[in-house]
C-alpha cells in the first residue's frame, strides 16, 4: 500500500546532501498529495467568489464549502450542520471557550490536563483571568506516559463545566479513553471538548462513540492544507453566545465561523478526506475511510514496532511514552544520552531524515519529563512512512551514539 500511496506526493522526490528525504515530520504537519493541491488549485482558478450571491461562481462557492461539510460529517461520523471551519484548532477553540464562558458564572469549574497540547490549555486556563472560572489540572505520570486515572475522577465535580481532554499526546502518542473520561463527566452534566488533532491522522474520528459535545483537529496533520475543523452537538452551537456581526448568518454552523472563510483551504481539506478515503474500500465514503484507517492501522503498528525497538536497542537511548501494544499513535519521542535535541534534530537533517524536537507545544508534558530547557526528539510515521526510511532513522541515532 504504501507504495502506491507515496507516487501522490511530490515532496517525497526531494533529495538533501544527495539523499532521498525521509519525512518523520508529520505530527507537526504531513506532507500533501497531488488531489489536494489540484483541488485548491481548481478552485482558485475556475470557481473563486465570496458566498450567498445571486451569480454562478458564488453558488459553486456555496456549494463547495456544504460539500465539503459532508466530507467532514463523513470523517467523523457526525452531520453535515455540526461543522464549522477555522484557521487552526486554536483559534476554533479559544473562540468556542468564550462562547462556553458566557453561561458560566465565577468559581465554576473546567478541568484540563497535562498531557495535553497547550492549544487545550491555554483557552480554558485564560477564562481564569477573564471570568473568574477555576481551572483543575489532572496530572500525568511521567514513567508511563499516561494520565492518573484517579486523579481525574477526583477533579471531575458537580462543579465542573467542561473537561477538556486530548484524545491522542502529540508529544508521546499516548491515546487516552476519551468515552470513558466523557462518561465521567457527563455524570456530572459536565460538557466535553476533545482535541482530536493527534488522534484524527491515527485513529477514524467517531463522535458518537467518544460520547463527546465537541471536538477539533487540524487538517494539515492529515494530508490536507491549513484549516482548523470544529465539529459541536447542533443544539449547543446553536445555544453559544460567540462573537459575531450581526448580518452574519445566525445558524449552524455558520454563526462559529467570523469573516470570510479560506475557502480554497475548506476544498483542500476536503480533498485530504477523500484522498485518505480511496485508500480503502466500501460503499460509502465512510465505510471507505473505515477501512482506509484499519489499513493504516496495521502499516502504523509495523513501523512504530520497528522504530521503538531499534532505537531502544541504542546505548544512551531513553524512550518515553507507552511501549508498542498499548493504544498508541505510531509517533515516538526520545533522548540521546550526552546530546542535545537541536543537534541530533541537526544531525539527522544532513542525512536526509527529517524530524521535529522541543516541546511541541506541549509544554508541561516536556517538562514533566525532565526536558524543559533540551526538549526531546519526535518521529512520526504517515502513510507514505517505508521500512527502509525508518532503519535510516536507527542509524542515524545510532551512529550519533557511536561518535
Amino acid at each position: 500500500m504504501t507504495s502506491n500511496v507515496r507516487r501522490y506526493f511530490p515532496a517525497l522526490e526531494r533529495r538533501y546532501e544527495g539523499v532521498p528525504v525521509a519525512y518523520f515530520d508529520g505530527p507537526g504537519g504531513t506532507q500533501v498529495p497531488r488531489q489536494v493541491v489540484e483541488a485548491m488549485s481548481d478552485y482558485l482558478y475556475n470557481h473563486n467568489a465570496n458566498t450567498h450571491w445571486n451569480y454562478p461562481t458564488s453558488a459553486e462557492t456555496d456549494a463547495a464549502l456544504d460539500a465539503a461539510r459532508v466530507a467532514f460529517a463523513d470523517f467523523m461520523n457526525a452531520d453535515a450542520t455540526e461543522i464549522a471551519f477555522g484557521a487552526n484548532m486554536t483559534t476554533l477553540t479559544f473562540h468556542l471557550a468564550r462562547g462556553l464562558a458566557a453561561r458560566w458564572a465565577k468559581g465554576d469549574e473546567v478541568v484540563v490536563t497535562e498531557l495535553d497540547h497547550h492549544g487545550n490549555i491555554a483557552p480554558w486556563t485564560r477564562l481564569a483571568a477573564e471570568r473568574g472560572i477555576v481551572v483543575r489540572t489532572v496530572r500525568m505520570l511521567p514513567e508511563e506516559g499516561v494520565l492518573d486515572w484517579a486523579d481525574l475522577e477526583q477533579a471531575i465535580t458537580p462543579r465542573t463545566k467542561l473537561l477538556a481532554i486530548g484524545a491522542a499526546s502529540n508529544a508521546l502518542g499516548t491515546i487516552t479513553d476519551v468515552a470513558a473520561a466523557a462518561r465521567l463527566a457527563h455524570a456530572h452534566d459536565a460538557l466535553v471538548f476533545v482535541d482530536a488533532v493527534h488522534y484524527a491522522p491515527h485513529v477514524l474520528v467517531d463522535v458518537k462513540s467518544l460520547g463527546c459535545d465537541f471536538l477539533a483537529c487540524s487538517a494539515y496533520k492529515f494530508y490536507g492544507p491549513h484549516v482548523g475543523v470544529l465539529w459541536g452537538k447542533r443544539d449547543l452551537i446553536a445555544s453559544l453566545d460567540v462573537p459575531k456581526l450581526i448580518p452574519a448568518p445566525e445558524a449552524p454552523p455558520e454563526r462559529l465561523e467570523t469573516g470570510t472563510q479560506n475557502h480554497e483551504g475548506i476544498i483542500g481539506a476536503a480533498a485530504a478526506v477523500d484522498f485518505l478515503a480511496n485508500i480503502g474500500t466500501g460503499s460509502s465514503r465512510r465505510d471507505r475511510l473505515v477501512s482506509a484507517f484499519a489499513t493504516l492501522h496495521e502499516q502504523g503498528t509495523t513501523l512504530l514496532e520497528r522504530m521503538w525497538n531499534g532505537l531502544s536497542a541504542i546505548p544512551g537511548v531513553r524512550m518515553y511514552g507507552v511501549k508498542p501494544g498499548n493504544p498508541r499513535t505510531p509517533t515516538v519521542s526520545f533522548t540521546l544520552d550526552g546530546v542535545v535535541s537541536d543537534d541530533v534534530a541537526r544531525s539527522l537533517a544532513r542525512q536526509g531524515v527529517f524530524v521535529s524536537n522541543g516541546d511541541f507545544y506541549a509544554t508541561t508534558v516536556i517538562e514533566r519529563l525532565g526536558h524543559a530547557v533540551d526538549g526531546v526528539v519526535r518521529a512520526g510515521c504517515a502513510c507514505y512512512t517505508t521500512a527502509d526510511e525508518v532503519d535510516r532513522l536507527v542509524a542515524g541515532v545510532a551512529g550519533m551514539a557511536h561518535d
